[in-house]
């Protein structure tokens, strides 16, 4: 059975082949909302490399092209990686490393390189394609066996032990996972692989800061990101774009961001990049309160990237580890040389807090006032949220 890939929806009329570069990247309001020309200063996303599951990924779209390693694919999984049947793979791919090119999108770590896994969702079609075409477990134990940093699965549909084994797999590799919550609303079941232990579960938010109605919530987010109104492409025919909703945006934005992180801190682990996501999330409840609907809060990579003296805390503690019930993040690749920092902090479950209502679960802004996440001419002070690690809790529901 097909895994579902449909958390990207289109909620417009698209655009003409002919538009104009700022008509489309006008659109990507939260390039200004997270302050990115500020953050290309300090880091792009170079030699970061990104592994998108989903439906395939068209290198050949202007925007994509060069952007797409193709040939690092393992073959076991190859099966017509760069053929996108939906347009939906092509559209995370752009929001993650778009150059802009042509009227295309521009991505938030156009420095990082993809890596495109076409696996088995839904709105593939035949049953040689269905047969030919891998599973998302399968594309998912390839790509930790390579040495992409960021595996990014905006869908759901993981619901297997085969596909849970898999992602304790690329855990197991010291991969950062990241997946979508999905679109059932704010009293909705998060879809797996996003529900899973490991996973980086993306909520969306609109460009209020509040919590989208769309998104899942049942206490599995450990982040969130713009996923409102973000541009993408209405088909697989790669004639135009159109204006979206979905926590799938979320998903690949979120992996832009720990890319760019990454790529400043190249000698951290998957455990520090996670920690300064927590440590930095924009947020109007403490830390040890995760909230139900945006988890730890809006992703600001600014934060980190604006402080060169921020410590990302230890390599060898995994920040998974108490909602995780084990350690394998901390066997995933620990850095000695890396500087520790103070013991990390325990917050409780996510779920188990109930003080957080949907009408009022919004993320704070980046500066420290509650203005919008707007460039300002002047970088405002950082000051870092909390201090040392942080854990990231999730709530397990029943399959």
């Amino acid at each position: 059975m097909s895994a579902v890939v449909g958390v990207l929806a289109a909620v417009s009329v698209g655009l003409t082949p002919s538009a104009s570069a700022y008509d489309e990247q006008s659109k990507q309001w939260y390039l200004d909302y997270m302050e990115a020309a500020q953050m290309w200063k300090v880091s792009t996303g170079k030699g970061v490399k990104v592994a998108v599951i989903d439906s395939g990924v068209n290198p050949n779209t202007p925007s994509l092209k060069g952007q797409v390693l193709a040939d690092e694919v393992p073959k076991s999984v190859a099966y017509r990686a760069t053929d996108d049947y939906t347009g939906h793979g092509t559209s995370m791919a752009e929001l993650i490393v778009g150059t802009g090119a042509g009227g295309g999108l521009k991505g938030l770590a156009p420095g990082a390189r993809i890596v495109p896994y076409r696996v088995d969702l839904e709105g593939l079609k035949g049953a040689e394609e269905h047969e030919k075409t891998p599973e998302p477990a399968d594309a998912l134990r390839a790509a930790a066996d390579t040495d992409v940093k960021i595996i990014s699965m905006s869908f759901g549909g993981m619901t297997t032990d085969e596909d849970e084994a898999a992602v304790n797999y690329a855990a197991s590799k010291g991969k950062l996972l990241v997946a979508a919550v999905g679109n059932s609303g704010t009293n909705g079941l998060a879809d797996y692989p996003a529900g899973y232990p490991y996973v980086l579960g993306v909520s969306a938010i609109g460009e209020s800061g509040s919590v989208s109605k769309f998104s899942s919530s049942d206490g599995s987010a450990d982040f969130a990101a713009p996923g409102e109104e973000i541009p993408g492409w209405c088909d697989a025919k790669f004639r135009s774009y159109c204006n979206r909703q979905g926590t799938s945006a979320a998903t690949a934005i979120t992996s832009a961001a720990a890319a760019l992180i990454w790529s400043a801190h190249p000698d951290w682990n998957v455990n520090q990049v996670v920690r300064s996501l927590v440590d930095t999330a924009g947020r109007k409840w403490p830390k040890s309160k995760p909230s139900k609907y945006l988890g730890y809060g809006l992703v600001r990579p600014r934060l980190v990237l604006a402080d060169p003296h921020y410590n990302a805390g230890p390599a060898n503690v995994d920040p998974l580890a108490k909602a995780n019930g084990g350690d394998v993040l901390a066997k995933a690749g620990s850095n000695p040389s890396t500087p520790t920092a103070s013991t990390p902090s325990q917050a409780p479950a996510k779920g188990s807090t109930g003080d957080t209502s949907a009408a009022g679960s919004s993320a704070e802004s980046s500066n420290d006032s509650n203005t919008p996440w707007i460039v300002l001419g002047v970088v405002a002070a950082v000051i870092v949220i909390g201090g040392g690690a942080a854990a990231v809790m999730r709530a397990r529901r029943a399959r």
